[in-house]
């Protein structure tokens, strides 16, 4: 059940980064979400909140704006919950969060679960419809399905040929677009449940994204290449990480985020990296280091969560630690 916070209950860690924070630009500020790390973090489309999974506490739900902890999220009372995926509406009405086998629809106004229900399978990953009524569910039985978060049940099921690690849903909730561990990326026509476009990536896909005018897809492969291509006609129009101009080695891409005006895409990498992209020619415009508990430490800090908002980017780390990136 939630619990709410104020912030004198809410004690943070808030600084200027100076140094430590790897290739790239140093983030402005940090804050520290999470003591000791996270499973999974999601920003919501306006970056107004943050839906964290952490080691310590479990779910919950924070204010970016004042970086003040609004409510614990946990699946079962006096309970910690895993939460291995996390999503809000395009709207932010509403956000859900998932273990492995459960998902929980919370209302953002009062931070107050409306629905608890058992997934078909396993949860990797998943997106929210307008309002919060349905949920679309990245599963590892290889299958992606679209679920009724308020009454209970499937209402579509995408089949695939392996895991379904990562899945986005457009605004309107008319197109679902999912990356399997077979190397795909497909773009499903919701009502219909047919295949739109899909193509094959050199590993299994990390990473994809809708832009809200869908008209962009972003997709990567692990350690392979990342690309954006046409939702209308299925073709390629930029490769990312290919050109060995921006980078040295290959690189696993693990979120990403469309701008508003769909003009920007924001991506974050494994090894803690956040990158900014012209989507008309597909060049780099930022990067930047996010922050790292230990600068000299040999462990990389992996980026779960980019964001576009109150004129800043936002990147969440595996480490617990939000950046403000300008």
């Amino acid at each position: 059940m939630p619990i709410r916070f104020g912030a004198p209950g809410c004690a943070l860690i808030l600084s200027v980064v100076l140094t430590g924070c790897g290739s790239g630009d140093s983030p402005e500020k940090h804050v520290e979400y999470a003591l000791q790390g996270a499973y999974s973090a999601t920003i919501s489309p306006q970056a107004k909140y943050a839906a964290i999974g952490s080691f310590n506490h479990g779910g919950s739900l924070w204010d970016i704006t004042q970086h003040e902890r609004l409510y614990n999220w946990n699946h079962k009372a006096g309970d910690f919950s895993i939460i291995a995926a996390s999503a809000f509406s395009p709207d932010e009405l509403y956000a859900s969060t998932a273990n492995q086998q459960d998902l929980v629809l919370w209302n953002l106004s009062n931070g107050q679960p409306e629905g608890f229900w058992s997934s078909p399978a396993e949860i990797l990953d998943m997106d929210l419809s307008p309002n919060g009524d349905y949920a679309l569910l990245g599963l590892a039985d290889h299958t992606a399905v679209y679920f009724d978060v308020k009454n209970g049940g499937v209402i579509q099921t995408f089949r695939h040929d392996a895991r379904v690690k990562s899945v986005d849903l457009s605004d309107d909730a008319l197109l679902a677009l999912t990356g399997d561990d077979a190397y795909n990326a497909t773009l499903w026509d919701v009502q219909g449940n047919r295949i739109l476009h899909s193509i094959k990536l050199g590993n299994i896909v990390d990473t994809v994204a809708l832009s809200p005018d869908k008209q962009l897809i972003f997709s990567s492969g692990s350690l392979d290449k990342a690309v954006i291509w046409s939702a209308q006609d299925g073709k390629v129009l930029h490769t990312l990480s290919d050109n060995k101009d921006l980078f040295g080695k290959r690189l696993s891409f693990t979120s990403a985020q469309f701008s508003s005006d769909n003009s920007k895409l924001l991506t974050g990498t494994a090894s803690g990296s956040v990158q900014l992209w012209n989507t008309t020619d597909g060049k780099m415009l930022r990067n930047w280091g996010v922050h790292k508990r230990d600068p000299y430490g040999p462990n990389s800090t992996g980026v779960y969560a980019v964001g576009f908002g109150q004129g800043k980017y936002f990147a969440v780390g595996s480490n617990g630690i939000i950046n403000e990136l300008k």
